[in-house]
């Protein structure tokens, strides 16, 4: 599997130190050993949903990612509709049961100077409404993760929220002029598939991996590892990519 790595930095007064975070959404169950030694230089990984592939009997990989890579970097792990709606919830706690990655279920956390915060997917589509009100209350510098850009579009954007980091969108899977075809929960020829939107406050991830229900390639539309380093200073962002 090819996957570009994909950096993104990020100044704001608001951040305290340096740290350069991981963003990993849409593993679903997919190798993780190409990425290990960038998760082990990371200051934190964020895996902003879809660890899971509900359609796959076999979800060793995930609770191999959740045996093993809490032990060497700090993960962070936000709910997204594959938790949500996996089949087989029981087997999902087990995997969560020892682990030491801190699953942020509409919570937060603070961490070196930052609010870590996890807004869960839901099957009702809509989110705890009451948790983004308390989180906008915070007074540090507060990065979300919320899987799905739809729901940012439609129920963070105009809060009180710096930055947002979301996957589901798979790029669009495939690319066009720089256009995807088509999305989950957005449709055909989606707006939201990958990088900066809202004048920089939410970043879409094209997703590590793809789920396995339906085999559709990638086409001009390479799945990526999101390095997000975050700094002390003013607003502005800069963008390079690498291979791996």
């Amino acid at each position: 599997m090819t996957r570009n790595i994909v950096t993104w930095r990020i100044r704001s007064p608001k951040i305290t130190e340096r740290l350069r975070l991981a963003v990993a959404p849409d593993m679903h169950s997919g190798p993780f050993e190409d990425v290990l030694p960038v998760f082990r230089e990371a200051d934190a990984v964020l895996l902003a949903g879809d660890l899971l592939d509900r359609h796959r009997k076999d979800n060793h990989l995930a609770a191999e990612f959740l045996r093993r890579v809490p032990e060497e970097v700090p993960v962070f792990y936000s709910i997204g509709n594959h938790e949500c709606k996996f089949p087989r919830q029981e087997e999902f706690q087990e995997m969560l049961r020892g682990t030491k990655a801190q699953v942020l279920d509409n919570r937060d956390v603070l961490f070196r100077g930052i609010r870590i915060a996890g807004l869960s997917s839901s099957m009702s589509r809509v989110p705890d409404m009451e948790f983004l009100e308390r989180l906008e209350a915070r007074p540090e510098f507060i990065l979300l993760m919320c899987h799905h850009p739809e729901m940012y579009r439609d129920y963070v954007r105009g809060r009180d929220i710096d930055f947002t980091v979301c996957g589901h969108a798979h790029g669009g899977q495939i690319q066009i002029l720089g256009r995807g075809l088509y999305a989950p929960g957005q449709g055909l020829f989606p707006k939201l598939t990958h990088g900066l939107y809202d004048k920089g406050k939410m970043l879409v991830s094209r997703g590590m991996t793809n789920s396995v229900r339906i085999r559709v390639p990638r086409i001009g539309n390479p799945c990526e590892l999101i390095l997000l380093e975050l700094e002390p200073g003013e607003g502005g962002e800069k963008q390079w990519i690498r291979k791996i």
